[in-house]
């Protein structure tokens, strides 16, 4: 039985009222029928009556008017009424009947009598495995059913019975939690009200003359002049608020863009939006919201935290929520966010150490935890910490960064084969109106690594820029969908970067995210540690070759002789570019295109296969991938450079078959003459053919490497589309199905069977396997494409097992 409230009056023998949500019959324990609404009975109750902090209530037995009925409720919130300090009732609204208690609660057994009240149950204390694992179930589905209860406890070896009271304890508690929040925030609004009233009716009993400043005629001063002067007051404190928050979000105040602050006004007493009633926002709370941004902001539905208010519609409905104070929590957590990478960034700091590859730096997350608050909370169980720092030199200044940086579509070209996609959801603020400081931006993408055995990361973030001095800007990720089950979190991330005299930039990349380990391939597992899959490393080293690459190919000199002029250089660029994409897209299924499975696992090739339909620069009907990652006994840029050997290459590709490639037209994407990073359009004779010409194709290749890994992406072209390309035409209609392979270091602590280090190659195709999108596939399509990307894994094999014999014998 539990009990809805009570009133608790003076002394002995006044007349009380108690609510409760279940009938009686001859006022008996134990013959009770369930009714559909609470009922009130009056009785005379005698004191005592106990009450506690933890609205605990206990009443004498044998009480006059109830039949000798005991009633015990302990450490229960919600359900049990409770009294205010003003005698008034509170009551939390909630459903739930308290049956019992699990977890850190008491199980006290019901009876009449007061002996079996003094029996009480041992304490039942649940693991803290076991209370993660619920409150994450709880984050999912606040309202299990029986099967899904029986599941749980069977997991966690709990019985149904605890389970459930788990749960119906866990909801009551919220529900009071969020009711006490909204009792505090409506109790200091009507303290305001009253201070408001008291205040206008002191000035209407005390009216001063605008003249001359003494006591004035009560009727020369209207009701209206009063309201006015009560309006002003309340217009001033709300552009203190915001010349607060523009200060401390902008860097400088707010008289600095252009207005005035009004003379004589003073500094206000009230906090800023995002902190008020003395209910703070922390920035975990926002994370952990699990805000769906699906269908656009205006469509976002918060996930209730007992640290938020339930925000009321305008018509008071309670079914939609204030957009305003969203974006304040928004512009609280993206500040947080900007203060911690900057801390992260500082010269020689005691969080970093020097242990990495490239010059990079990993963090010490003992001294991390120390120093700063848990931005987004605790880390998930199951999930690995990655933190990394690095520096580079990029040809490019900082405000092109920061513009291309803002720019979703132009970030995902910045950060070729990394970005699988990227968009822009809404613009949380703007910045001024001159320049791109203050920008915050709600983004979401998929940053992946060329293979099937690493699911792409799905992030989606909050992107803040801020300009901290002159030729200095900042700009920081943090993630805002942490509470989503399975949800890379990105912790404060992003890069400060300073203006150098030369027009280049210094930039510094911090990279701090948790990740769920256990879908990722043991052989993936070490580079992911390292910081080289996803680490600062790589985000520095494929922005200072895709800068390189942007400066070279716009360069006055770009032209190649008269064989290619410098329109037709850039023209091939985009078009190879595009390529790269689409490969990468393949291999790990993203960049909008719907792939569906046919065939997954970790030992043989993956199959995929989507629908092409009116896209330009894609083929229409069904384009099916293959995919492919093995291990290779030989270090990631030796391998590479051994597939690019063009002697060597009929080994291995099935379109040179016998014969050699042939490269008609080279141009580097680097000033560095000796670098590797070209694009090639290479020219395969048929075999058996005396004209060179006959049975020729056209092959694009595009080659790219840093320290990170390397990546070689080639597809057979049309003659007569690559004529129109190489003149300047444009590139966005020539139809592709590229193939090609990524390579990677295996970041082993000791190279297998005793060798020089190895690496992980990833061999992809795609292949048309028919004209209509709408026609079926065959099993024949399938074993086709099988048994390409075997052969051809075999002839890389092959072909390094010939190269290593052969350093045997020449040493």
């Amino acid at each position: 039985m539990s009990f809805g409230g009570f009133y608790s009056g003076g002394g002995s023998g006044d007349s009380r009222m108690v609510v409760a949500d279940g009938s009686y019959n001859n006022m008996s324990m134990h013959n009770r029928a369930p009714i559909s609404q609470p009922q009130l009975i009056t009785s005379t109750i005698p004191q005592p009556i106990y009450n506690s902090q933890s609205l605990s209530l206990a009443l004498k037995p044998k009480m006059e008017g109830l039949g000798g009925i005991g009633l015990i409720g302990e450490n229960f919130e919600g359900n049990i009424g409770r009294v205010r300090g003003d005698g008034s009732e509170s009551r939390s609204g909630g459903s739930d009947n308290i049956e019992g208690a699990s977890g850190d609660e008491q199980d006290i057994p019901a009876g009449p009598s007061s002996s079996s009240r003094s029996r009480r149950q041992k304490y039942h204390r649940h693991t803290p495995y076991q209370i993660q694992e619920l409150e994450a179930s709880f984050k999912d589905n606040p309202h299990p059913d029986e099967k899904e209860r029986l599941a749980l406890g069977k997991k966690l070896n709990l019985e149904n019975k605890q389970v459930k009271f788990w749960f119906q304890n866990r909801r009551t508690q919220m529900k009071t939690q969020l009711e006490r929040h909204e009792n505090a925030i409506l109790k200091q609004e009507n303290d305001k009200l009253r201070i408001e009233n008291i205040a206008m009716k002191e000035a209407i009993r005390a009216p001063v003359c605008n003249n001359c400043g003494g006591q004035a005629i009560l009727g020369d001063i209207s009701i209206d002049e009063h309201h006015l002067r009560i309006e002003n007051a309340r217009l001033r404190d709300e552009l203190s608020r915001i010349s607060i928050l523009a200060n401390k979000f902008l860097g400088r105040p707010l008289s600095s863009f252009g207005g005035s602050m009004p003379h004589g006004m003073t500094s206000s007493n009230l906090e800023l939006a995002v902190g008020r009633n003395g209910y703070g926002l922390n920035p975990m709370d926002v994370g952990l919201m699990g805000l769906d941004y699906s269908n656009g902001m205006s469509n976002a539905l918060p996930l209730m935290s007992p640290s938020r208010p339930r925000m009321m519609a305008p018509g008071g409905g309670g079914g939609g929520m204030d957009m305003q104070y969203e974006k304040g929590m928004f512009l609280e957590l993206a500040m947080s966010a900007m203060d911690e990478l900057m801390k992260l960034g500082q010269i020689n700091s005691p969080l970093w150490i020097a242990n990495m590859e490239g010059g990079g730096e990993v963090l010490d997350l003992d001294e991390y935890l120390r120093t700063f608050p848990l931005c987004l909370g605790m880390k998930p169980h199951g999930y690995v910490s990655e933190a990394t720092r690095a520096s580079g030199v990029v040809k490019i200044n900082s405000l092109a960064l920061v513009e291309a940086l803002l720019d979703a579509n132009r970030w995902r070209d910045m950060f070729l084969g990394m970005i699988g996609s990227s968009n822009t959801i809404d613009v949380i603020s703007g910045g001024t109106a001159d320049s791109r400081n203050g920008v915050v931006q709600l983004m979401q993408a998929e940053i992946q690594l060329v293979t099937p055995l690493v699911h792409a990361r799905q992030v989606r973030f909050l992107r803040f820029c801020r300009q901290h001095a002159e030729g200095v800007w900042a700009v920081v990720d943090v993630s805002v969908d942490a509470g989503r089950e399975g949800a890379t979190r990105r912790l404060p991330s992003g890069c400060i970067i300073h203006d150098m005299p030369n027009g280049f930039s210094k930039v510094m990349w911090i990279e701090h995210t948790e990740y769920n380990e256990n879908p990722v391939h043991n052989n993936y597992r070490p580079l992911l540690r390292s910081g080289l899959g996803f680490g600062a490393q790589r985000w520095i080293s494929v922005l200072q070759r895709q800068c390189e690459c942007m400066t070279t190919i716009m360069s006055p000199d770009a032209a190649i002789d008269d064989v290619l002029p410098a329109v037709g250089k850039r023209s091939l660029t985009n078009l190879a570019q595009r390529m790269t994409a689409n490969f990468c897209a393949g291999v790990c299924a993203t960049g909008g295109h719907k792939w569906d499975v046919i065939s997954d696992s970790s030992e043989a090739a993956k199959i995929m296969i989507r629908k092409s339909l009116n896209n330009p620069g894609d083929p229409s009907g069904g384009v099916l991938s293959a995919n492919m990652s093995v291990w290779m006994p030989m270090p990631h840029q030796r391998l590479f450079a051994l597939m690019l050997n063009e002697e060597l290459r009929s080994q291995w590709d099935v379109l040179s078959p016998g014969s050699a490639m042939q490269n008609m037209i080279q141009f580097s994407k680097s000033q560095d003459p000796g670098n590797l990073n070209t694009i090639s359009l290479l020219r395969a004779n048929g075999a058996g053919g005396n004209n060179p010409g006959q049975n020729s194709v056209l092959v694009l290749q595009d080659s790219t490497t840093d320290v990170t890994g390397s990546l070689m992406v080639y597809a057979a072209v049309d003659v007569q589309a690559m004529t129109v390309v190489m003149s300047g035409g444009d590139s966005s209609c020539v139809a592709l199905l590229p193939s090609g392979f990524a390579i990677v270091p295996d970041c082993m602590a000791e190279p297998k069977a005793g060798g020089e280090g190895g690496s992980l190659l990833t061999v992809g195709f795609q292949i048309l396997v028919n004209d209509l999108p709408s026609s079926n596939l065959t099993m024949d399509s399938i074993n086709t494409v099988v048994n390409l990307i075997t052969r051809t894994v075999q002839g890389i094999k092959d072909l390094v097992r010939s190269n290593q014999q052969g350093r045997q014998i020449s040493s």
